[in-house]
């Protein structure tokens, strides 16, 4: 459900984008929700440094008390335990109560294969897809469209440029 329509189902529905781009939260945020948008990686690394000074729970508690949780490129990479953990824990305890949006390239049946725990990982899956809105973005990436050109077939591509010849 794009972030756009949010408002309409109110902070209590979860939902899946995946193989889409970034959702943005500033409809949410317009709106005076309280929103958290975090990629997966640094969102699990801001948790394990959170544990060294014992201030875990108190991080995990205010992801847990945000109208709208959003999650961006989760599973890219396998999930140790504690990172599992820390995602079965956010979406038990946000289960029916806050919006939570994921963003991912794989599929929602791909994550399990990717957590540490089988279980736990089955059991914040299913949970999140009992109520979610599963959008499935295809076709060719939006970043492909949106690589800037510098004029007359000439495309800039990292700090190389490239020439690209009409055919015909």
């Amino acid at each position: 459900m794009p972030v756009a329509q949010w408002r309409r189902y109110g902070p209590g529905c979860p939902a899946f984008l995946v193989d889409g781009p970034n959702a943005s939260p500033i409809h949410a945020c317009r709106r005076r929700y309280r929103v958290h948008f975090e990629r997966a990686d640094k969102l699990f690394k801001q948790l394990k440094a959170a544990r060294l000074d014992i201030s875990a729970e108190e991080e995990l508690r205010k992801l847990i008390s945000v109208d709208l949780l959003v999650i961006d490129d989760f599973a890219l990479h396998p999930l140790d335990a504690t990172e599992t953990n820390d995602v079965y824990e956010l979406v038990v305890e946000r289960h029916r109560k806050g919006a939570t949006v994921i963003t991912s390239n794989r599929d929602p049946s791909e994550f399990l294969a990717q957590m540490a725990d089988p279980l736990l990982a089955q059991s914040a899956v299913d949970r999140l897809q009992s109520a979610a809105y599963e959008l499935v973005v295809e076709g060719e990436s939006y970043r492909k469209r949106q690589k800037p050109k510098t004029g007359a077939g000439d495309v800039v591509s990292g700090t190389s440029r490239t020439r690209t010849r009409p055919t015909g």
